[in-house]
């Protein structure tokens, strides 16, 4: 694991919490501004909604008004529905006013009598709304397509056009109803009301929704449906969609059930773009701001850790076991100050306490030294008398029986075939009465000696037991087999001289492993029958 310095955990603190803090209140600005100017634009919306609802109120009646005073007319009064006076009355309004597209008298019966260019006369309209409706009183209809008198137009390619409805009932002095004045007016007269209330702003959209939610302008969005809860919000606008959404109802004209919604709509992207600069703003400011808190923070953070790394630095250099260590004991921060003098006399007492170790060390090393060497000379004694004969100097009963076993294994794994020589004293017993003991054992010594050096050193040579010594001879091919190696045996001692004892022969009974063994006890067995052999046929000799 890497570990930074005070300085870089100083400065990195500094920086990071100054980028903290600003990011912080850049995002809770962000969001206020966020918030004001969904609040802001919602209002304007509403505004803007509201005057162009009332401007098309205003508008609307107008028209009916106009239609319903021309109603009431004197010379409609008379009740003659064929008077010229009448067409020209109706011709000088559409004259004056382009909104109207068509206007025209029917009869009771729904039958055209007079319209202005003579469109639609002698036509029957009386399954048209307007005109069933204008038998009961002042009407103001939804925009419709009329497909016949769009034909008839001047200007029109055939295509469809799209008309508001106003009628009014005729009346003679009577009273009594005589007919239907009707109008037809151009929906591009209410769309183009819309769009010049709503200002030269390409990203606001205005639509108009009737009762039922369906949109009626634009004409991309026409028959579209617009959930009910934005029309009858209680703030006069919403978000939802991507949008911040105004609705305001069109006060309906006099005597009439039309219902209207102005909906006035701004993308919320647009809309909150102001804040999203302003965040973006505080966001760059914060990490200038944060780089420069980091820079002041290096400088700071490395005016107060500068005398804590020389004293770590001079802590490392009396572990170090270097000169010129210096642990600085003024500085304008308190802590640090007292951290130097403190450092200073521990290392003091650190280094007279470890010079006193290593004395003792030295005296405890010495004395482990000489105890070590005592005690590895104690081992090697130990294991000489576990495994050596005391008298002789040679390998020992015990340690014969294990070499014996290793062989015998070896044997069984790999068969490779071991020889054992069993060698016995002849008339021992004569010269232990005769000299004494003390000569018995000097004989045992020297025919040790001598037993060693006829043999190889591979060669295995232990003291059997009393007077007899056991030989194991590992390697038994030619020319060192075993009856030469017995015999070279038996002719070195036969040839020495023996202070005090004078000559000593010894017989020798030869034996070698076989696979049908079933242990080491039929080896020494075998090897102690043809020592007796040895004997029996007079001594000194070999079997």
């Amino acid at each position: 694991m890497i570990k930074a310095s005070l300085r870089s955990h100083l400065t990195l603190w500094f920086a990071g919490l100054s980028l903290l803090t600003l990011v912080s209140v850049g995002f809770y600005v962000g969001h206020i501004a966020t918030e004001q100017l969904k609040l802001a634009s919602g209002n304007a919306l509403l505004s803007t909604a509201r005057s162009t609802a009332a401007l098309l109120a205003v508008q609307l009646r107008e028209r009916q008004l106009e239609v319903s005073l021309l109603s009431r007319a004197p010379l409609f009064r008379r009740g003659n529905l064929d008077d010229p006076d009448i067409l020209t009355s109706m011709e000088q309004r559409t004259q004056s006013r382009a909104e109207y597209a068509w206007m025209g008298v029917a009869d009771t019966d729904g039958r055209v009598r007079q319209a202005v260019n003579r469109l639609l006369v002698n036509q029957s309209v009386t399954a048209r709304p307007w005109f069933q409706a204008g038998l009961q009183g002042n009407y103001t209809g939804d925009p419709h397509e009329a497909v016949l008198l769009a034909k008839l137009l001047p200007g029109s390619n055939g295509e469809p056009w799209r008309f508001i409805d106003f009628a009014a009932p005729i009346r003679n002095a009577g009273g009594q109803v005589i007919g239907v004045l009707g109008a037809h007016a151009h929906w591009t007269w209410v769309t183009q009301i819309v769009e010049a209330a709503k200002g030269n702003t390409p990203d606001i959209e205005a639509l108009i929704i009737d009762n039922d939610g369906k949109v009626l302008y634009p004409e991309q969005l026409a028959g579209q449906q617009l959930p009910q809860d934005r029309l009858a919000n209680d703030t006069g606008w919403s978000v939802d969609n991507g949008y911040v959404t105004s609705a305001v109802a069109v006060p309906s004209p006099s005597n009439s059930s039309l219902t209207w919604y102005i909906v006035m709509r701004q993308p919320l992207e647009i809309a909150l773009h102001p804040a999203r600069v302003l965040l973006y703003k505080l966001l760059l400011l914060g990490v200038i701001a944060a780089v420069i808190f980091g820079f002041v923070a290096y400088y700071l953070a490395s005016y107060l850790s500068r005398p804590i790394e020389e004293l770590a630095r001079s802590a490392k250099q009396v572990q170090n076991q270097q000169p010129g260590a210096y642990f600085p004991q003024d500085h304008f921060v308190l802590e640090i100050a007292q951290l130097g003098r403190s450092i200073k006399g521990m290392t003091q007492s650190l280094l007279g306490k470890e010079r006193e170790l290593q004395d003792t060390n030295a005296s405890l090393e010495a004395t482990v030294a000489q105890r070590t060497a005592a005690l590895t000379q104690a081992n090697a004694e130990l294991l000489n008398l576990a495994s050596h004969d005391a008298l002789t100097g040679v390998y020992n009963r015990r340690r014969f029986d294990e070499k014996l076993a290793e062989y015998s294994l070896l044997f069984q794994r790999s068969g490779r075939a071991f020889a054992l020589l069993l060698i016995d004293v002849d008339h021992f017993k004569r010269i232990n009465d005769t000299h004494g003991h003390a000569v018995g054992d000097d004989v045992l010594r020297q025919l040790a000696q001598l037993i060693q050096d006829a043999t190889r050193a591979t060669d295995f040579v232990a003291r059997y037991g009393g007077e007899e010594f056991a030989v194991l001879l590992p390697e038994i091919e030619a020319p060192d087999s075993p009856d030469v190696v017995a015999e070279k045996i038996r002719a070195a001692i036969a040839g020495a001289y023996f202070e005090t004892a004078g000559q000593v022969t010894v017989s020798i009974g030869v034996g070698l492993v076989e696979a049908s063994d079933s242990d080491t006890t039929v080896l020494i067995k075998r090897a102690d029958q043809q020592l007796y052999r040895a004997k029996s046929s007079g001594r000194n000799r070999v079997a």
